[in-house]
């Protein structure tokens, strides 16, 4: 049915190129039809994830036979939505005040702060934590930029200390690499980012601010500053967050924080999530979009690791661009692993055997970090580059505040204040 071409019949069950075509139309359904569709595509995107996940499944049960392949990407799935699913339950039962305007220092030192805290409660607790604080710190003069940068720092950079900050790195961690590897040899490149990052941010917030509001306070101080609700709910964190780390049995780690969110819903009193504004719905979108994306997106993996060796992947520059290219359109988790394979594999080494992965830690830790930074710096690429991006995305929405659309994010901010930052990283770090 589906005859395989000569570049894939180096391997048996290789995907047709054919296979493809859900997962880009996919990606452009994401981009497009919230632009020309919107009413649409709002009542109808997780018909369409289905239709276009559906396909790609048919495809390898009933053409490759290979379900197997499936079930394990299956399993990544309930993981990944295990995890920030329940940080997203568990931090949007803590409501956070910020009486005092959002000034361009203060917005920086919020920023800062708020990417530190990535590294303990992951990128996605960090961003349901403070995405609303931040909306109403700027409520007055709140702009497209305050949506993306929050995104690129705390929904990304600012988690790439830790294997707790963001999926990639933790993937890693249960693979073997040592848990402060990250942080001993990554620290560089993370404070050159968020640096470089925090300093572009403030100098396009003290121009809105001075078109705005001038370069007085726009209104009155409120004593006391901040007024924290639903504290109870940092156990709940600390539970999930603690649960990451267990491997046996399978799923454990999972219940375990489905559990911890479930109690966080029911004993979080109303009031506290009135103030946030809570609804499923952004939690219910992503579900959605990334089950529509985990299954188109196996054929393309799939082929990654195939042909990896014919992309030359040969230095840490490559590394850095292709993997972090890739994390941009696919979840940076499995393009994490693919590369964090493609590496281990020149050396005839294997990603399941630990003293394989430590061996490759030690002797080449420039391919590991570059594979690291690629993964988590551009995941802030793209809305569907790391799951906090379009939860994010949608509590803007519903707030009413500027919300760039997905192709506006790449091109206003993405191009011209993301990509000079990665230019950045690679020429001091990767060359």
């Amino acid at each position: 049915m589906f005859a395989p071409l000569p570049l894939f019949a180096v391997a048996s069950g290789a995907p047709h190129p054919l296979s493809l075509v859900p997962f880009v139309l996919m990606l452009l359904c994401i981009a497009v039809l919230p632009l020309i569709l919107k009413h649409h595509w709002e009542a109808n995107y997780h018909f369409i994830a289905l239709g276009l996940a559906t396909a790609s499944i048919a495809y390898y049960v009933f053409v490759l036979h290979n379900p197997a392949r499936l079930l394990h990407e299956g399993g990544d799935y309930v993981s990944f939505m295990a995890l920030i699913g329940s940080l997203f339950v568990a931090a949007s039962g803590i409501h956070i005040e910020v009486r005092r305007p959002g000034t361009p220092l203060f917005n920086v030192s919020f920023l800062f702060c708020g990417s530190l805290v990535a590294n303990l409660i992951g990128t996605t607790g960090a961003s349901m934590l403070l995405i609303r604080p931040w909306i109403q710190l700027n409520r007055r003069r709140f702009r497209g930029f305050h949506t993306a940068f929050f995104i690129f720092l705390l929904g990304n950079i600012g988690g790439g200390l830790t294997p707790i900050g963001d999926p990639p790195l933790f993937v890693g961690y249960l693979k073997g690499v040592p848990f402060w590897w990250v942080i001993q040899n990554c620290w560089r490149e993370w404070a050159v980012a968020i640096t470089a990052t925090l300093l572009i941010f403030f100098l396009l917030d003290r121009r809105s601010f001075a078109a705005t509001c001038g370069f007085a306070d726009p209104a009155p101080r409120v004593a006391p500053d901040l007024v924290i609700s639903g504290l109870r709910n940092i156990w709940f964190l600390a539970v999930i967050v603690a649960a990451t780390f267990l491997k046996n049995p399978p799923f454990l780690r999972e219940a375990v924080m489905v559990a911890a969110a479930a109690c966080s819903y029911w004993l979080t009193p109303r009031t506290v999530h009135e103030k946030n504004r809570f609804t499923l719905k952004p939690i219910k979108e992503v579900a959605w979009l990334f089950f529509g994306i985990f299954a188109t997106m196996v054929p393309m993996l799939d082929f990654m690791k195939l042909h990896a060796d014919r992309l030359a992947l040969n230095s840490p520059a490559r590394l850095f661009w292709v993997t972090g290219l890739l994390s941009s359109t696919l979840d940076n988790v499995p393009t994490y692993l693919t590369f964090f394979a493609a590496g281990l594999g020149r050396f005839g080494l294997d990603i399941e055997n630990v003293a394989h992965v430590q061996q490759l830690v030690a002797s080449h830790p420039a391919f590991i970090a570059a594979i690291s930074i690629g993964a988590v710096f551009f995941g802030a690429a793209t809305y569907i580059g790391n799951g906090p991006n379009l939860m994010v995305k949608a509590i803007c929405e519903e707030a009413k505040v500027a919300t760039p659309s997905f192709l506006g994010y790449i091109v206003r901010y993405t191009l011209p204040f993301l990509l000079p930052v990665c230019l950045l990283i690679s020429f001091l770090f990767f060359r």
